[in-house]
């Protein structure tokens, strides 16, 4: 019952908001348009509590550096980037192009700034983000990717793609790396909830300046580590290293070449 009266919270809160936003999106600046997807946001934050028992806590923001930098987080839940947006006034985040095949919500991502990429990535896909990302940070803002660029089941990862280095390079912004054990009580894009605390760890900022494969080393290690501590913690399991798998997209390329060469 608790899923369902989620689920149905989920959708209702999610259409009335985005079309308030969508309204909003007419007005000069983007001001009115990020009220109301605050609004929203703090809502389904509550409605998770409330209904799905899902409670969320929030560990390291003592860590996060003054002025503007980039968060790098793990991705297992559709409730990642509400846990995530409500922790900050002013984010900018870095999405696939497959929201905007819902109606409406593409308007409200390009009043919100969020930086909008093609999901199969590739050239176009880097450029996009380089372009997009440089507005967010010529305004100063927080900007949020996750580096995996898919959701990962608990207890997997994905290759961390090296887009986020790209932004970090070329913008010169020390990277946030972002922990979270929330798969375990919303999975994925499932449609049952887990009631739980769910915790979110900020880690300690990677200082500017390492190169390409050192960064992405890096990152991949302290996320993953303590996203495995964060599992474990919740389950009261020994921690494990997360399975490597492949990607969609890579698992396409794979197939063709596998039946190219057959």
């Amino acid at each position: 019952m608790r899923s369902l009266a989620f689920n149905i919270a989920y959708w209702l809160l999610s259409i009335v908001y985005t079309l308030g936003a969508a309204f909003a999106a007419l007005t000069p600046g983007r001001g009115a348009t990020q009220w109301i997807i605050r609004r929203y946001v703090k809502r389904m934050v509550q409605a998770m509590r409330l209904l799905a028992g899902i409670r969320i806590q929030v560990r390291g923001k003592e860590r996060l550096p003054t002025g503007a930098f980039i968060i790098a987080s793990k991705h297992q839940s559709w409730g990642d980037g509400f846990a995530t947006y409500d922790q900050f006034d002013d984010l900018a985040f870095v999405t696939g192009d497959h929201l905007e095949k819902f109606p409406l919500l593409g308007t409200v991502l390009r009043k919100l700034g969020a930086i909008v990429v093609n999901n199969c990535g590739g050239r176009e896909a880097r450029e996009a983000l380089k372009h997009r990302s440089a507005d967010a940070h010529a305004a100063g803002r927080k900007i949020l990717i996750y580096p995996e660029g898919n959701l990962a089941k608990v207890g997997e990862k994905f290759r961390y793609r090296s887009g986020v280095w790209h932004m970090y390079r070329d913008f010169d912004m020390p990277v946030v790396p972002l922990a979270t054990n929330l798969g375990l009580f919303w999975p994925q894009e499932e449609f049952r909830k887990n009631p739980g605390t769910a915790t979110l760890e900020f880690l300690d900022p990677i200082p500017t300046g390492l190169g390409k494969d050192e960064f992405l080393a890096r990152l991949e290690a302290v996320v993953e580590d303590k996203t495995s501590e964060l599992v474990a913690e919740a389950t009261g399991q020994t921690a494990a290293p997360a399975v490597r798998v492949l990607a969609p997209d890579e698992a396409a390329r794979a197939a063709k070449l596998a039946a190219a060469t057959a």
